[in-house]
């Protein structure tokens, strides 16, 4: 993001920055571009009364990744999709993706206000491709990993910032356990917040073997899933 000259620094576009990369700094609007994720919230938000916020058209790579984790309106090339993860893991899976015996589980790291380093993310990466996990291949922070049995990411890019990513995969039931624990120990490396999603296949009675597992790892569930019923279609062949 850029300020052009016609900026008066009245610091309304200051509370728009969920980065507080923003600040007012001798009559002029100052961007810290090493926090700054470009969102594009600042610019979005049509708060200025000189327009004088305007993307950067001359975006370099690097800067470009940031945007493209960071904008929920900017397309992933490496995946053709928006946002951060995949409908399955997200929203609901209508693809039959997640079969018995296996769960679905997504680090989701930074948040608003604090955002990720992609070296952390790698940390988190890393840890859990020890167990061999499989790598969500339409997930962009998969595109990003030289080595997807380690979970190694591009060194080009691992000190950017992102508003946040999802570190997403599957992995089989009896390997659960062992990730979520892996996932708790390496939490203490990390210089951002995260949280952790995970879903399952119901069992004919009902059940849902996650729960035990949850459990087990020393975690505590929260029901507060985001499940939007209807947004999918399965299409069945008969």
């Amino acid at each position: 993001m850029l300020v052009m000259d016609t900026c008066i620094g009245c610091g309304l576009c200051v509370p728009y920055c969920p980065m507080n990369a923003i600040e007012v700094k001798d009559r002029k609007a100052v961007i810290d571009l090493d926090e700054c994720v470009e969102c594009g919230v600042c610019l979005k938000a049509k708060v200025c009364p000189k327009d004088a916020l305007k993307n950067d058209e001359t975006y370099t790579e690097a800067r470009l990744l940031r945007k493209t984790f960071s904008d929920p309106w900017v397309t992933h090339k490496s995946t053709n999709v928006l946002g951060r993860g995949t409908e399955e893991m997200k929203t609901n899976d209508v693809t039959n993706r997640f079969g018995k015996g296996v769960c679905g589980i997504a680090v989701e790291l930074g948040r608003p206000g604090t955002g990720t380093r992609f070296y952390d993310v790698e940390k988190v990466a890393k840890a859990c491709a020890a167990s061999n996990v499989e790598f969500e291949p339409y997930n962009p922070v998969t595109s990003l990993m030289t080595n997807v049995k380690t979970g190694e990411m591009n060194k080009e890019f691992i000190n950017e910032k992102a508003l946040s990513a999802i570190v997403e995969f599957i992995c089989p039931n009896d390997k659960v356990v062992q990730v979520l624990k892996d996932i708790k120990k390496v939490s203490a490396e990390l210089d951002t917040v995260f949280s952790l999603d995970i879903c399952c296949m119901a069992e004919d009675d009902g059940s849902f073997p996650m729960y035990a597992m949850i459990k087990e790892a020393g975690f505590t569930s929260s029901l507060n899933g985001k499940t939007n019923i209807g947004m999918g279609r399965m299409q069945l062949k008969f």
